[in-house]
């Protein structure tokens, strides 16, 4: 009997290479997506498989799967800037009413779940780099509090599950990830470079340039959740790439991969934007035998070309999404 994993939000940037990972192993995958902020065209190439199943339905709801789960991968959630902004109280609820219910599904099917949880719940961090020990530096009301405190209170009750019914529950930390299937102009440093560089605008820098950021490509993430999943370790573990590089210097490498002669222009630091991001992987790769193998310019090199080759259809879905119905949930 092969396995069977549930994977929410998987028409969406991480979850739909997740669905593409467990195909390979060899897993009978479910994927779940309300499409708020997820594409189908991330995953229509498995539609054609029969050990491929997509459900489409919101995790706020009751969540029901027939038949026995093995794993569940819990990837529903806006995950940028301009998405949870728009949609504060979906993004809340899926933080918070999601998780329970796929909690008590796991509980149900005594199936073992992993969480995808942020580097933002560090916040604007004052330790640096971050590893898992630090609590954060979280402004609980400000614009990215509902994206922050989702995911910490996501932590906090999967713990409960954990430590209250014995659910097998893992936590994996996600720090800037990128790659294909990323949407342009949702808010997040490199599709929002890709995007300018590609309709010929000048890179927009916010602050001074000298915040850092570390990015991890998708190939690597996949893997280190992957190995999370599968491995015994219950509390939370960092999960990216410690090359820490400052958004003046990586707009620069952009303006240079992409050939496209673009200026740099500055604009105010939006609040409470963290002005240092890099992790301490120090635990993956202890517990894991984890780090990430994928050269930025290797990666890079292959997230424009992804970019590049998208139909003038497809640019536009990638850079607009209407929210209008959800805001009045």
């Amino acid at each position: 009997m092969k396995k069977k994993v549930l994977i929410t939000g998987a028409a969406g940037f991480l979850g739909s290479h997740l669905c593409d990972r467990f195909i390979a192993e060899g897993f009978e995958v479910i994927a779940m997506d309300n499409l708020i902020t997820g594409d189908l065209k991330n995953i229509e190439h498995l539609f054609q498989l029969k050990d491929f199943h997509f459900y489409h339905h919101d995790i706020t709801k009751f969540v029901h799967v027939p038949g026995d789960i093995d794993y569940i991968l819990h990837f529903a959630s806006p995950a940028s800037p301009i998405d949870y902004l728009k949609i504060p109280i979906q993004t809340l609820k899926v933080g918070s009413l999601g998780t329970h219910n796929l909690l008590g599904l796991a509980k149900e099917k005594k199936a073992r779940i992993l969480i995808a949880s942020t580097s933002e719940v560090y916040g604007d961090p004052l330790v640096h780099p971050q590893s898992e020990d630090y609590y954060g530096n979280v402004n609980t009301i400000g614009p990215r509090g509902v994206y922050d405190e989702a995911k910490r209170f996501q932590e906090s009750i999967t713990m409960a599950y954990h430590t209250f019914h014995g659910l097998d529950t893992r936590i994996a930390r996600i720090f800037n990830t990128y790659g294909p299937r990323m949407r342009l102009n949702d808010g997040r440093v490199i599709p929002a470079f890709m995007g300018q560089a590609l309709r010929g605008e000048d890179l927009t820098v916010f602050g001074d340039g000298l915040q850092t950021r570390s990015f991890c490509y998708v190939d690597d993430q996949i893997e280190g959740l992957y190995r999370l999943l599968m491995s015994n370790y219950v509390l939370p573990v960092n999960i990216g790439n410690p090359d820490e590089i400052s958004i003046l210097d990586f707009a620069k490498e952009v303006v240079k991969l992409t050939n496209s002669h673009q200026k740099i222009v500055y604009k105010p630091l939006p609040q409470d934007d963290p002005l240092q991001r890099q992790p301490d992987i120090t635990l993956a790769k202890k517990v894991l035998n984890w780090e990430p193998k994928t050269l930025r310019e290797v990666g890079m090199k292959k997230t424009y070309q992804y970019f590049k080759g998208l139909t003038e259809e497809e640019l536009y879905r990638s850079e607009h999404k209407d929210f209008t119905a959800h805001n009045r949930l």
